[in-house]
């Protein structure tokens, strides 16, 4: 059973961090299936709460349905997603780049830097414990919705929306224990100086590489 301290947060809330935890922690697979009456028994909740979690999981795409077999941890990428997902990267998130640095204002700056903090912290633990990991993911996901609403274009940001749940399924699954963030830092931080100095091409530049190398770092592995 899951110990959990009084809140007065919803139930389905609780259990959306439940399963997302576990899901960084390895304890649940990808491709795993998500039986919602076992579930229900394991975490001691009722069923409903937890339709409520895994129907928003499946909207990030870190959890799939399938007609009449219910829920499931989505599988791995193949290595054919995981270039289409580059290619689709590099034809919005340059541009989201070079705008948010021409739009920059300082509350933006403050929080994008507080971003960029938080992916250093997290890179020396984010293959070594789950508490790293977490941080690693939240703060890179962090950074990059940050400057694709800083954009001011808002169907380029809904653009970059609707490939969120895979990005978070490429970063979370595909790279378990193996996510280069020592590496990636100093690309976040190279997007944050350009786009601080308002340098749009610089920083559509710096987005271009940090993007290429993700995704050289996972397919090199």
């Amino acid at each position: 059973m899951i110990e959990r301290t009084p809140t007065k947060r919803p139930i389905a809330d609780q259990m959306y961090d439940v399963l997302l935890q576990q899901f960084m922690s390895g304890e649940r697979g990808a491709g795993q299936s998500l039986n919602i009456g076992a579930l229900s028994r394991e975490l001691d909740v009722s069923q409903t709460p937890l339709r409520e979690a895994l129907a928003r999981l499946e909207h990030t795409g870190l959890v799939e349905r399938e007609a009449l077999r219910g829920y499931r941890v989505a599988p791995m990428m193949t290595r054919t997603e995981v270039q289409q997902l580059m290619e689709a990267r590099l034809l919005l998130e340059p541009k989201l780049a070079e705008q948010a640095a021409l739009r920059k204002t300082d509350a933006f700056i403050a929080e994008l830097r507080e971003a960029v903090d938080e992916f250093h912290q997290s890179a020396e633990l984010a293959d070594i414990e789950t508490e790293g990991f977490d941080l690693y993911w939240r703060s890179d996901d962090r950074f990059h919705m940050c400057i694709a609403a800083q954009a001011g274009n808002r169907f380029l940001e809904m653009a970059y929306g609707a490939l969120g749940g895979q990005i978070q399924r490429f970063r979370l699954f595909s790279k378990f224990g193996r996510t280069g963030a020592r590496r990636a830092a100093p690309e976040h931080t190279a997007i944050f100086e350009a786009i601080e100095a308002g340098d749009g091409a610089a920083a559509a530049e710096a987005m271009r590489a940090h993007v290429i190398g993700a995704t050289e770092r996972l397919l090199g592995d």
